[in-house]
């Protein structure tokens, strides 16, 4: 399996950091505390990454599980777990997400900053894939970029960022090039009720946003 995030991989967090004032790391953390997160939750974690926000759903007493294709991102998972919490157990998966077939398994399923590395048509599908590992009532977390709203000069702003940080992407882990996502619409569509969304700003704008949805029964 080819690691696209080979060179890119181990500055992800600081790219991160540097480009939203850790935002980022707020976003993924967002829907992840007491009230969302039980004792003893499966929760599976879709292109991890370094996987703080995973560590944090752990230290709440969470059964995880992350699943991510890049060998460099997993172990930049497990230099992060080591170092900040080496007590907890968390499986690890090198794989591609649409080959775990662990189906109506997990109380959370979690994609966060993972779905906008695909085109749409395949970004859709992986969605639906995210779903069908998740149990009747599980909850759906997708944490990414904000759709633009807003005045003119605001919705540009907006686009200007993203399209910045998907070039790099693309140029450097070839990662498909493509608007901002709808994800609240593609969600409901594919049968998830949107429960709640929190946003996370930039220079007073909404940048980026966590939308927590629930399968239903």
């Amino acid at each position: 399996m080819r690691d696209k995030y080979k060179y890119i991989g181990p500055v992800y967090d600081f790219l991160s950091n540097l480009y939203s004032g850790k935002n980022i790391h707020r976003c993924k953390t967002a829907m992840l505390d007491v009230e969302t997160v039980k004792p003893g939750d499966r929760i599976l974690f879709a292109g991890v990454g370094h996987g703080r926000d995973a560590i944090r759903a752990a230290e709440l007493g969470a059964e995880v599980t992350v699943v991510d294709l890049s060998e460099t991102m997993l172990r930049k998972f497990a230099d992060a777990q080591h170092k900040e919490a080496p007590h907890l157990t968390i499986r690890r998966i090198h794989s591609d997400i649409m080959k775990v077939d662990e189906f109506e398994q997990y109380d959370m399923v979690v994609a966060n900053f993972f779905l906008n590395v695909f085109d749409e048509d395949m970004m859709v599908k992986v969605l639906e894939h995210l779903i069908r590992l998740g149990k009747a009532d599980a909850r759906v977390v997708v944490g990414d970029f904000c759709y633009p709203t807003g005045n003119i000069l605001s919705r540009m702003f907006k686009k200007l960022y993203w399209y910045m940080a998907v070039f790099i992407f693309w140029l450097f882990a070839n990662n498909a090039f493509h608007k901002i996502y709808n994800y609240p619409e593609h969600m409901q569509r594919l049968g998830l009720q949107v429960t709640e969304k929190k946003h996370f700003k930039l220079l007073n704008m909404d940048c980026y946003w966590s939308i927590l949805g629930r399968k239903q029964a």
